[in-house]
Order: structure tokens, then sequence, then C-alpha cells
């Protein structure tokens, strides 16, 4: 299944996500670091959701109160609410 989730406080303004069988498929960032975000994606795929969520919530970026680790956890969380 495909998700699209719009982040808040990064630079990196969207994430879509492919989920299959409580799993990450896919994950892509549009916007923000690319290097850096191709590789959290890479690094996340074939996670299972819940690990992905505890590795990476809370994680910040400088004083935003947030990063685009933490966003994609909050993304994965709104997911797993929503079934």
């Amino acid at each position: 299944m495909q998700y699209v989730y719009n982040t808040q406080g990064t630079c990196c303004k969207q994430i879509t996500i492919d989920t299959e069988d409580g799993k990450l498929k896919g994950v892509q960032f549009f916007g923000g670091c690319n290097g850096n975000l191709q590789g959290i994606s890479r690094l996340v795929e074939g996670m299972k959701i819940e690990d992905v969520i505890g590795r990476l919530e809370g994680v910040q970026c400088g004083m935003k109160g947030t990063s685009c680790p933490d966003q994609l956890a909050l993304a994965l969380k709104a997911i797993t609410e929503k079934k």
C-alpha cells in the first residue's frame, strides 16, 4: 500500500511510503538532504514498521525539535493507527 505524508518542521516537504505485510517496501523523501535521505531510505527498506518507529522516533535536527527521520517515524505511526 502506498501512503503520502506531508512533513512539518523539516527541509523535506513530503514522504512517500510503500508498505507490504507490515514492512517497508520503499521510502522516498522530497526535499531535504538528498544523500542522507537516500541512505535512510535504503537502510529502512525491508524493516518492520514498528522497528523503524523505535529507531527513528525522537531524532532531532538542530533546534527544530524534529528531523526527517522523526517525521518518517510519525508518518509510520499514523499509518499503523489507521489500520
